[in-house]
C-alpha cells in the first residue's frame, strides 16, 4: 500500500511534526507491563508483532522524507555524525545490499533494485534518487556505500566489528540519538558504550546480550525496543548539540506538556552481516506526545504507572526527574485503576479525541 508521505515537517525550529491517527495506533509502545526495569528483551525480528512498525526489516513510514531531510541537514552542520574505520568497508557494502534488498522487498512501490552480476541500479522514488554503480567500486557511488545508504534510511546505524570475543563500535551513522556520541563512542567496546546506564550492569543484563550478540546468526536478526522522553518532537538530542535542545525542559508547564512532552521509543535490531561477520544495529527513533498516548486508553494508564513508578536512578538517566511529577499528574485523570492485560497492542482501532 502506498505511503502518504508528509514531507514538509520539521523536527526543529516551529516543530510542525505529528503523527497522524494511523501512526498513533501503529507507534511501537514499550511497555507489556505496569512497572519498568532494564532486562535483554531480545527476541526474533520476524514479521508480526503488537504493531505494523515490525512487519518489515527496516520500517518506512510517512515521515521518511522529512527525517532523511532532517538527517541531510544535521550532516551538513556536523559531518562527523557518519564515520566508519577504515577496515570495515567489507561491512559497509553488506549494510548497502540488506537495506536496499529489504526496501525493494517490502516497499516496491517506492524502491527498486536492479542487479546484473555487478553492476546495479538503485531507484529511490520518494527522494528522487536514481544511480547506477558497481557493486563493491566505491568509486562509483557519489558516497561511500554505507553514508549513501544510510542517508535513505530512517533511524541511526552503528557497525559492529566482532574480535577478541567482543563487539567494537567502529563505524556509524547518528543524527537521531538520545543524548550519546558517536564521535566519542567509535571504537569502544561493547561494555564501554554502555558504560552510563545504571542498574544494569549490577544485574549482569550487559553480560548476557553480549554474549548472546556474540553468537547473532546470518539471516537471523533480533530486536528489542528501548525508550526515553523528549520535549518537542526533536531528533537531534545529540551531546553536541545540548545548548539547543537541554533548555526545552525548561519550557513545560501543566498546560503545555501534552503537546510538548513525547515518549522516544527506539526500535533496536540487530543484523550479522554475510561477507564482513560484523553486525550492524539499526536504531529506529519513533515519537508520540504524550496526549496523543493517552488517546489509545491502555497506553494512558500504563504510561501513568511506569512514570509514577518509575526507579529514581532511572528516572535521572533518561532525563524525566525536572518534569515527571508533572507528566504523571497530566496522566492521572486518563488511569482508572482498571487491571490492564499484559501486551503492548492498542486494543483499539479508532483514537479517543483529544481532550
Amino acid at each position: 500500500m502506498t505511503i502518504q508521505f508528509k514531507p514538509d515537517e520539521t523536527f526543529r525550529d516551529e516543530f510542525s511534526y505529528s503523527n497522524s491517527d494511523a501512526a498513533v495506533l501503529r507507534f511501537p509502545f514499550p511497555f507489556p507491563e505496569d512497572a519498568y526495569m532494564y532486562s535483554v528483551n531480545i527476541e526474533p525480528h520476524v514479521r508480526g508483532g503488537p504493531s505494523p512498525a515490525f512487519d518489515n526489516p527496516f520500517d518506512v513510514d510517512e515521515h521518511y522524507v522529512a527525517e532523511c531531510r532532517e538527517r541531510a541537514k544535521v550532516l551538513e552542520q556536523d559531518p562527523s555524525r557518519c564515520k566508519v574505520l577504515p577496515h570495515m568497508m567489507a561491512a559497509e557494502w553488506d549494510t548497502l545490499e540488506l537495506i536496499m534488498e529489504s526496501f525493494a522487498t517490502s516497499y516496491p512501490e517506492h524502491f527498486t533494485l536492479t542487479r546484473d552480476g555487478t553492476s546495479w541500479t538503485w531507484e529511490n522514488r520518494p527522494l528522487g534518487i536514481r544511480d547506477s554503480f558497481t557493486f563493491g567500486d566505491a568509486s562509483t557511488l557519489p558516497l561511500p556505500p554505507f553514508e549513501y545508504i544510510t542517508r535513505q534510511a530512517q533511524g541511526d546505524f552503528t557497525l559492529q566489528d566482532q574480535r577478541e570475543d567482543n563487539l567494537f563500535v567502529d563505524g556509524g551513522m547518528v543524527t537521531t540519538q538520545a543524548d550519546w556520541s558517536l564521535d566519542f563512542d567509535v571504537g569502544m567496546t561493547f561494555h564501554q558504550w554502555h558504560g552510563p546506564v545504571p542498574l544494569a550492569h549490577q544485574k549482569g543484563v550487559f553480560d548476557r546480550a553480549l554474549k548472546f550478540l556474540l553468537r547473532l546468526q546470518y539471516g537471523a536478526p533480533v530486536r528489542r525496543l528501548n525508550w526515553t522522553m523528549t520535549v518537542n518532537p526533536r531528533l537531534d538530542t545529540s551531546p553536541e548539540n545540548y545548548p539547543q535542545w537541554g533548555p526545552d525542559r525548561l519550557t513545560l508547564t501543566p498546560e503545555n506538556i501534552g503537546r510538548k512532552l513525547h515518549l522516544r521509543v527506539e526500535l533496536q535490531s540487530l543484523f550479522r552481516l554475510p561477507r564482513s561477520n560484523a553486525i550492524l544495529f539499526g536504531i529506529r527513533c519513533y515519537l508520540c506526545s504524550i496526549e496523543d498516548l493517552a488517546r489509545v486508553g491502555v497506553w494512558g494508564k500504563r504510561l501513568h504507572r511506569v512514570l509514577r513508578d518509575l526507579h529514581p536512578e532511572i528516572a535521572d538517566y533518561k532525563g524525566t526527574t525536572r518534569y515527571r511529577d508533572m507528566a504523571v499528574a497530566y496522566l492521572a485523570p486518563f488511569d482508572d485503576g482498571a487491571e490492564l492485560p499484559a501486551g503492548t497492542a492498542p486494543r483499539q482501532s479508532t483514537l479517543a479525541p483529544r481532550s
